[in-house]
């Protein structure tokens, strides 16, 4: 396996050695100072972008007589209206004012422009045009003061953004309603609203050599693992690439392995379970655009767990998680077991089931492989038009067409209602566990034992989860063991893994995510209250 990992590697590192990245056209007036003259400057501007129709420009005359004026650029969606208009109200309401403290001498001119506009919202000088576009990029406006080689940069992003609102891929029945945006700056508030400590660390930078990508990752210091920090900061800075859309982009460049089906990041759109997991020890990675964020390093058992699970009582959710397993096992494996007892196994079924499975079989011109092949392929069919139809219509064909084919399978005797029953419990089972990305290589995996069931039976179901299981115990989530605290077995971590006690016995962290600061909580006795 080892082998023919290397040799992909070596092949893809030889494409890039072969095709480098395209360079992109050399700007060398991003270098450049600004000029001193202000039409000089905004004409500079448009040749950079290209004379874009969405580049707002225009000039504040502040006095006639000797023609003082403020010209000012922005991108007309990146700008909140309403700030831009408060701005521009505010200097020409002072501008007698200002006019008159610039013939007293006792001021320079650009001083009392900048001082002015620190009551409408955060303010930098920029002097080259590099700085310009970044700002302009943005959201922010350009006041250009004309006979200074200087620009103001004020604070006024907004345009048009989507409103924090209930998460839509991880509803709970208890528990917060809000959840991430695509909004960067409006993550990192969520999050800071809930962890209002300084020791909350914030670190951004930008990835994508055209796209300009904000990218930060949180953590808590003195309670994250230094050398898990300094890995994803690492592999963070490594990305050379064009452009980053989404965090799944991040997620595949700084992963620990590829060819494996099962997810070693974890991502969420809900800022609570952020938190828990910058409580934990993790690090969070943000990218601007997308509601989304990445936590790292990722365990097996993460996957099995929700947010509502810590928000009731300690025995409902550990009745919940054992649910969950179950039907972990019940989506992987019961097709692959049904082909597996029918085909080799018969001995195994009691007698009148087995003449009723008979029955129901006669007149079926498939083996009960290509039954299940067939009618698993027809669901995830049904599954994938689901989610790209309308919602509106969406639910309605994958239910029904759910019932119309599978009745119309039965009667038509392509296959067996023994089948129909298995695949319905399989996909149900499926939609229990919690996280979306550990329910992709269940659907994978189901395929590979269904074909070892047909050739081997039970033998070659077990040698699959074998497979499975010592593929597993090889992933690594930066550098973490991915099936930890299973496997290496720890003891102390078993509090919160299948079972997970009480709020007053969750003392600990995971030792391998933070080691150099476990204690979470002192383990003092549970109070009651007396009896009178």
């Amino acid at each position: 396996m080892r082998t023919w990992k290397k040799t992909l590697h070596q092949i893809f590192n030889r494409e890039r050695i072969l095709t480098p990245p395209a360079q992109m056209p050399d700007q060398p007036e991003l270098s450049q100072n600004l000029f001193q003259d202000t039409s000089l400057n905004i004409a500079q501007v448009k040749k950079i972008f290209g004379n874009s129709s969405d580049i707002i420009t225009g000039d504040l005359c502040l006095d006639v007589e000797t023609d003082h004026r403020i010209g000012y650029i922005f991108l007309e969606q990146l700008v909140n209206k309403a700030f831009f208009q408060d701005m521009m109200s505010t200097l020409s309401a002072r501008s007698a004012q200002l006019m008159e403290e610039i013939n007293t001498g006792f001021y320079l001119y650009p001083d009392l422009v900048k001082n002015m506009l620190r009551t409408s919202g955060e303010v930098r000088t920029v002097g080259t045009f590099a700085e310009l576009c970044e700002n302009m990029m943005c959201g922010e406006t350009i006041l250009f003061i004309n006979g200074h080689p200087l620009a103001f940069s004020v604070n006024t992003g907004g345009g048009d953004q989507r409103s924090v609102e209930e998460p839509s891929t991880q509803s709970v029945v208890r528990g917060p309603r809000d959840g991430f945006t695509e909004s960067i700056g409006t993550n990192i508030s969520l999050i800071r609203r809930r962890i209002k400590s300084p020791n909350l660390w914030l670190e951004t930078m930008k990835i994508g050599r055209v796209s300009q990508t904000t990218v930060s990752m949180m953590y808590i210091n003195g309670i994250a693992s230094d050398k898990i920090v300094a890995e994803v900061r690492t592999r963070l800075q490594r990305i050379d690439i064009d452009g980053i859309l989404e965090s799944g982009n991040i997620e595949e460049l700084i992963q620990d392995e590829t060819f494996t089906p099962f997810p070693t990041m974890y991502n969420t759109e809900r800022p609570d379970v952020a938190a828990a997991g910058l409580l934990e020890g993790r690090v969070a990675i943000l990218v601007d655009g997308t509601p989304f964020i990445l936590k790292a390093p990722a365990l097996f058992v993460q996957f099995f767990q929700s947010a509502e699970d810590y928000y009731q009582r300690s025995e409902f959710a550990t009745l919940i998680r054992i649910l969950r397993y179950i039907c972990f096992f019940i989506s992987l494996m019961a097709p692959s077991f049904y082909i597996a007892v029918t085909t080799f196994h018969q001995e195994l079924v009691p007698s009148s089931l087995l003449f009723n499975l008979a029955a129901q079989r006669e007149g079926i011109p498939f083996p009960a492989f290509v039954e299940a092949l067939l009618m698993e392929v027809t669901f995830e069919i049904l599954r994938e038009a689901g989610v790209r139809l309308p919602k509106t219509v969406g639910q309605a064909v994958s239910i029904v067409g759910a019932l119309v084919i599978g009745q119309g399978a039965v009667d038509a005797g392509l296959v067996s209602p023994a089948m129909v029953i298995v695949v319905a419990i399989t996909a149900i089972s499926n939609f229990v566990i919690p996280a979306f990305s550990m329910g992709i290589p269940i659907r994978i995996l189901r395929f590979i034992l269904m074909m070892f069931a047909a050739t081997f039976g039970l033998f070659g179901i077990t040698v699959g989860l074998i497979g499975m299981v010592q593929h597993l115990c090889t992933l690594r989530s930066f550098g973490v063991p991915y099936m930890s605290p299973m496997a290496p077995f720890v003891l102390a971590d078993q509090k919160d893994t299948i079972i997970r006690l009480p709020q007053w016995g969750l003392f600990s962290r995971p030792r391998f995510i933070s080691p150099k600061n476990q204690i979470r909580e002192n383990n003092s006795p549970q109070t009651k209250p007396e009896r009178e």
